[in-house]
């Protein structure tokens, strides 16, 4: 299996942390706004996450 990162997995990481501190700057200014679209960003982070995960499974199959 190999261990480095694809775009879309460091990209979604990257929104996925993002949202995390857009949500909680969005909690200590009650926006309730900035919250959503924190979460917003969390889940569209998740989800490139995973595309990223799964083109690393198809890459490492592929080698096989």
């Amino acid at each position: 299996m190999n261990n480095e990162l694809n775009k879309d997995q460091i990209k979604g990481s990257a929104k996925d942390i993002g949202g995390k501190i857009q949500e909680e700057v969005g909690k200590l200014v009650g926006s309730k706004d900035q919250q959503v679209k924190g979460l917003e960003k969390q889940v569209e982070g998740k989800v490139q996450q995973q595309v990223g995960n799964l083109k690393a499974a198809i890459k490492d199959a592929t080698k096989s």
